[in-house]
């Protein structure tokens, strides 16, 4: 078995055990107090994303501990964005994927770690979603250099990154205009887990099945499919929310 896949294996057979373990658990815990009250939908369901809230909470807990701020994982996931990027740009997909799913853990504990704190703040917020764009960024870069040799697997990493930024910037400039929208798929979650998932698989998948490699596509077998996902899923969400936030707003400008 291929060393990705075992530790994949190894980490979802942990997290299946532990689902129980939960379950039963949760109306003696109550309320999650680090969650907040007006967080958007998840695709996989709300038990999954608490439980897996529940899952890291041992990492907060050593994190207060050991007095680490949340920039400190605001800035943890920049690096591991950069490093994926290099992963990816050189072909070791498997470690990208790897930086994605860490990245993404690194997202989520900096906004739990603010709010155990009581340091949660305008600032924090505002650097949180400023530093996610250039980790996700970098993630993409190395991405653009895997493909750049498919003019096709080009387009659709652009048109990823592209969708990627566009779902944030489109919630966004709508809550700045007062009107909160965050209906949609492919938001940050759901991109990070899907990117992450394929890279780790895709050694093995292309080492199983190399006819599905695409020609110019850097070897990638389940890489490319996946961002032909995010690529339409992201840009169908931009377009909905473009429609739909601006369905709600007034034609007029109400000051006249």
């Amino acid at each position: 078995m291929r060393p990705e896949i075992a530790s994949l294996l190894g980490i979802v057979v942990a997290a299946v055990l532990s689902m129980p373990v939960y379950h039963f658990g949760r109306a003696r815990r109550g309320v999650d107090k680090l969650e907040i009250a007006d967080r958007g939908s998840f695709i996989l369901g709300p038990f999954l994303r608490d439980w897996f809230y529940w899952f890291i909470h041992p990492v907060v807990w050593l994190s207060l501990a050991l007095g680490l701020s949340p920039l400190f994982y605001n800035l943890l996931g920049v690096v591991f964005g950069a490093l994926a990027g290099w992963a990816f740009a050189t072909g070791h997909h498997a470690l990208g994927g790897w930086g994605v799913l860490l990245g993404g853990v690194a997202d989520i504990l900096d906004g739990r770690i603010a709010r155990a704190q009581g340091v949660a703040s305008q600032r924090g917020a505002f650097l949180d979603s400023s530093l996610d764009r250039f980790a996700e960024l970098g993630a993409f870069v190395g991405l653009a250099v895997r493909f750049g040799g498919s003019p096709w697997g080009l387009a659709w990493v652009t048109a990823g990154v592209g969708g990627s930024l566009l779902v944030s910037y489109t919630r966004a400039r709508g809550e700045s205009l007062g009107v909160v929208c965050k209906l949609g798929v492919m938001q940050r979650a759901e991109r990070l887990i899907l990117l992450g998932f394929a890279g780790i698989l895709d050694p093995a998948v292309s080492a199983r099945w190399p006819d599905l490699s695409w020609s110019d596509a850097g070897g990638a077998s389940l890489l490319l499919p996946v961002l032909v996902v995010i690529a339409v899923g992201t840009m169908g969400t931009a377009i909905f929310r473009t429609v739909w936030i601006a369905q709600r707003l007034p034609a007029v400008d109400p000051r006249r």
